[in-house]
């Protein structure tokens, strides 16, 4: 019999009552280490003064009106991002896939109204992920997320990560423009090779195409920076953001310069609920924080820190970690065994991380996490190496005499 709630999830028989900062407290009383952070979401860690306060002030004069009127708190979280970053318009939306969802279109619409109709297949990179709906699982084409839902939207070429040869030899008379995560997150924690990006944003200039980048995960301070890609030096024509962005409140953001949202006019796209005046408080409160120079300073110090530690941690347990990888609080640890396996040991010490492809298991930390947090994650991480290698040591060797 099916359940009430759709099984489309593996769930955790884990129920939380309440959180506070980076730690998540069970309606039993038990204590977890998180270090998942709702899949990259809540930078600000779990009910925060300064969100709650913003979200309850919001909520006790309006929740609702829609996008037939204007919404003020929605202007002025446009007007700052617009000035943080290299865009100079934003479209607000609910999630992720949403904001991919108008940076595919946009981008398509940009190379119509420039006279290329043709032009509306876009590279993408093999491994990405970028969200759930019929386009954005095409553009990623993970196999697994398109089984059984009939034709494969059309529009997407995937080449291998990093490989910019490969990147070169895609680009034809229909190309559009050209996708991806600056570092991988549901992939594995992938980072690229350095200047990639930057090569990336040559052969757009070059051939007429749009960057497009999807910073949902890496976006809102993750790995340091306000962006992930301003590690590289360069800057996008599209930007998709959202977890961070809303510090746990569902909300997300296509970001665009002029000239590539110059197809998206009155009545081309639009959202019921994207934008409204509860996601707007609490967007423009997460802003108030992490545009602060000493909280990106405190993430680059802690990353930083965080690294040199799972460094040390693998170097004791090669047998169980294989690689470290990651940038600033996006970390990942490559299992030498099912990633699996070491999401259990860390839940058994009281801590929670999420897997990833690549056999890697995650580690994305509130951003406020302090460095006294940090060493306790790595002792249990290092107490789950421990538990592995027992149950290593102990599992009978096959083809042993019986």
């Amino acid at each position: 019999m099916i359940t009430p709630v759709l099984p489309t999830y593996a769930r955790v028989n884990l129920e939380f009552e309440r959180g506070e900062g980076c730690w998540l407290v069970t309606t039993d009383g038990r204590r977890y280490l998180d270090f998942t952070a709702g899949i990259a979401v809540n930078v600000l860690g779990h009910a925060h003064p300064y969100l709650v306060e913003a979200l309850t002030a919001q909520a006790q004069k309006l929740w609702h009106t829609s996008n037939l009127f204007r919404i003020s708190g929605g202007e002025r979280l446009a007007q700052r991002l617009t000035e943080a970053t290299f865009a100079d318009t934003a479209f607000f939306t609910n999630s992720g896939a949403e904001a991919l969802e108008c940076a595919i279109k946009m981008a398509r619409k940009y190379q119509y109204v420039s006279g290329a109709p043709q032009r509306n297949r876009i590279i993408t990179f093999e491994g990405a992920f970028h969200g759930r709906t019929l386009a954005t699982i095409a553009a990623g084409g993970n196999a697994k997320y398109l089984e059984g839902f009939g034709p494969e939207m059309p529009g997407f070429d995937q080449v291998p990560f990093g490989d910019l040869d490969a990147v070169k030899a895609a680009i034809g008379p229909e190309t559009a423009a050209i996708l991806l995560e600056p570092v991988q997150g549901e992939g594995g924690v992938r980072v690229p090779p350095p200047q990639f990006l930057a090569a990336l944003r040559a052969l757009c200039d070059e051939h007429g195409l749009l960057l497009v980048l999807d910073e949902v995960q890496s976006g809102v301070g993750r790995t340091g920076k306000l962006f992930a890609h301003e590690w590289a030096g360069i800057t996008p024509d599209i930007m998709a953001v959202a977890k961070g962005i809303g510090g746990g409140f569902p909300m997300g953001v296509c970001l665009a310069t002029e000239e590539a949202a110059k197809g998206m006019t009155l009545g081309t796209h639009g959202s019921t609920y994207g934008g409204n005046p509860l996601a707007m408080a609490v967007g423009n409160a997460v802003l108030d924080k992490v545009l602060l120079p000493e909280f990106l300073d405190h993430v680059r110090q802690m990353g930083l820190r965080f690294t040199q530690m799972l460094a040390q941690v693998k170097d004791r347990h090669p047998d169980v970690i294989a690689e470290v990888r990651g940038q600033g609080l996006l970390m990942g640890l490559r299992a030498q065994v099912p990633a699996a396996d070491l999401v259990i040991a860390l839940r058994e010490e009281g801590m929670l991380v999420p897997g990833a492809g690549d056999n890697v298991v995650r580690l994305l930390p509130p951003l406020v996490v302090s460095e006294d947090e940090l060493s306790l994650a790595v002792e249990k991480i290092e107490a789950a190496c421990q538990r592995i290698e027992q149950r290593l040591a102990a599992a009978p060797v096959r083809g042993a005499a019986e």
